[in-house]
């Protein structure tokens, strides 16, 4: 069966990265590193494997160039 790419959590999108973990233990440990980079996340275990969910807010939002012209 194939992972669902997209989960919500309390309402909030969260993306699945990509891989399956055959221990909770290196999900949890990738769960870190996602936190540590400032990612939201969610462990969720399915079919026997741990899978990881992360989202980041958007804090700031950078513009190059100058203003446009009034």
């Amino acid at each position: 069966m194939a992972m669902q790419s997209v989960r919500f959590f309390d309402r909030c999108k969260f993306m699945w990265d990509g891989e399956e973990y055959y221990s909770r233990e290196s999900a949890q440990e990738k769960k870190s590193r996602y936190e540590g980079d400032g990612f939201e996340t969610q462990l969720i275990e399915e079919e026997g494997k741990a899978l990881v969910y992360t989202r980041r807010v958007v804090k700031e939002i950078v513009i190059e160039g100058g203003a446009p012209p009034a």
